[in-house]
């Protein structure tokens, strides 16, 4: 017991010297832990280091899948939400599938029902690797996209996965595994969605800060768990009950409360994201024990890895390339559309309403709303263009993890050459971790200067908000009787309020405008610190 908790506390150390040191030299914090992992799992320290994959698919991705969903701009998720639920979809079944064929090819005896079922564990990209793009210079466009990406296609390729295992004894059904999965998903989305609500409802009535963040750390599991389970995909629950805390928590809960489960949420994920990767190297010595068990070379069990990983970034380059010319073609149709949709705004602010139309305000009203917010995904897609450096980086940024690893786990005994299966997918997931993620930060330097980040879309953001909050603060009524520390929290809220509706309406730039969010926050949460909002 006593050597357990050692081994925790010196992970948490680990992990926290890594978060501190590894950016001073250039170098993401991820691949100093798979590096230590895997130094440390070839030292008699921790030999034949095991951990049973429920840990890892149940235990710790529905938080950091949920964590992630929370803090992405569900706007521009909306807005790329064709390209994600391509990649996420499309592109896992084609991955699949080729590495299959490929598979079965390479590996005698494998068969190409199993050849899919690992095509399908080394599929997926991973959302807690990919967490090393967000810090470099990424354009936000490509964060989005490879962001919702890794949310989502954890879920297409666990089923399939769970499809082509079953398919070994019963037989490969394409309907049925259709079936599958849009069931998976269908229920997902609707057990997510209930949670992200209901969690929202209680939380808003708890007081304490400390409690309510507490209530958040069990959002995602129970999303996760009756959803699992149903039959459904519980990392996809996880992901829309954090969509849906992440849109509707500005309106329902107080500041405090949010400020607070940022702190804790943001501890947690820190820890969460640096066991995952330090597991992830601590066990290699256990993997290499059964793949020499089993007699199999490793020379020839990594040059498997090498090229299944080679395939899968051809077979992404290739889907990456027609999709980025269709998102074109889609922002050229929005550029000839920008006339004729600033025009009937322009007659709507003016009042310019034919007469059957000024019968039903209401339906007016959203129509307004709904031309504002399609000028602004216009703005969107023509101010950040995708062209061939983006999509170098959507194909190279795209890399496997954990889940790869723990999905590999989950093979049944008595699948084939099951040992030299788990290695390869540790190999390929290791690999693309330690060559694509510790060459996408000079990648990105190269293809993107310091200047082509946005940085001028977004002081205009601010000016137009500060006008914005400006006007605001002047046509807000004093309450009659209020003090002066009411009528300014009066004040704030209204500012809030305002920008949230510019965000549904997607008028302003995701993170400028959460910058905004969060300083009006701290203001209100200084104001209330100072006593009584009475006094």
């Amino acid at each position: 017991m006593l050597g357990d908790v050692t081994v925790l506390v010196l992970a948490l150390l680990v992990i926290a010297a890594a978060a501190v040191f590894a950016p001073k030299v250039g170098v993401a914090a991820p691949l100093v832990l798979v590096l230590v992992g895997i130094a440390v799992s070839l030292a008699p320290v921790l030999r034949d280091f095991e951990v049973e994959p429920e840990w890892i698919l149940e235990g710790l991705l529905p938080p950091l899948l949920y964590a992630a969903a929370v803090s992405v701009p569900a706007m521009n998720f909306r807005r790329e939400f064709g390209a994600i639920s391509g990649l996420s979809v499309l592109l896992v079944v084609a991955s699949a599938l080729v590495l299959g064929v490929l598979l079965s090819w390479l590996i005698p005896g494998l068969g190409f029902v199993w050849g899919v079922a690992l095509g399908a564990i080394l599929s997926p990209t991973d959302a807690v690797a990919t967490s090393i793009i967000k810090r470099s210079r990424v354009p936000r466009r490509v964060v989005v996209i490879l962001e919702g990406e890794s949310l989502l296609n954890d879920a297409t390729a666990l089923v399939l996965l769970r499809t082509a295992v079953v398919a070994t004894a019963a037989g490969f059904s394409f309907f049925g595994t259709g079936g599958t999965f849009a069931y998976a998903v269908v229920v997902a989305v609707g057990v997510g969605a209930v949670i992200g609500w209901a969690n929202l409802e209680v939380r808003r009535r708890v007081s304490d800060p400390t409690v309510n963040t507490i209530l958040s750390f069990t959002v995602p599991f129970l999303a996760a768990v009756p959803t699992e389970f149903a039959g459904g995909s519980g990392l996809v629950a996880a992901v829309v009950a954090g969509l849906v805390t992440g849109v509707r928590a500005p309106r329902r809960l107080p500041p405090r409360h949010r400020l607070s489960d940022a702190q804790n949420w943001a501890s947690a994920e820190l820890v969460l994201e640096g066991l995952v990767f330090l597991m992830m190297g601590l066990e290699l010595s256990a993997v290499l024990a059964e793949v020499h068990h089993e007699h199999t070379g490793l020379g020839t069990a990594v040059a498997i890895a090498a090229v299944a990983l080679a395939t899968t970034l051809l077979v992404r380059a290739a889907f990456v390339t027609p999709l980025l010319a269709a998102l074109r073609r889609r922002a050229r149709r929005s550029e000839a559309l920008q006339p004729r949709l600033t025009a009937i705004h322009e007659r709507l602010e003016a009042g310019d309403i034919p007469a059957r139309r000024r019968r039903r305000e209401f339906d007016v009203q959203r129509v307004s709303t709904r031309v504002r917010r399609a000028l602004a995904d216009i703005d969107y897609l023509l101010g950040q263009p995708l062209g061939v450096r983006e999509g170098a980086i959507v194909v190279w940024a795209g890399m496997r993890g954990a889940v790869t690893v723990a999905a590999a786990q989950t093979l049944p005994d008595d699948a084939p050459h099951r040992p030299l299966l788990v290695f390869v997918a540790f190999a390929v997931a290791t690999m693309s971790l330690l060559v694509q993620g510790g060459t996408t930060g000079p990648l990105v330097n190269r293809l993107f200067r310091r200047d082509d980040t946005g940085a001028p879309e977004e002081d205009t953001d601010r000016q137009q908000m500060l006008v914005l909050l400006r006007e605001v603060s002047r046509n807000t009524p004093r309450a009659a009787g209020a003090t002066e520390k009411q009528h300014r929290l009066a004040v704030l809220t209204a500012q809030r309020e305002a920008l949230l509706d510019a965000r549904d309406e997607g008028a302003f730039d995701a993170e400028a405008l959460a910058e905004a969010l969060r300083n009006i926050d701290a203001t209100q949460i200084a104001l209330e610190l100072r006593g009584d909002p009475t006094g």
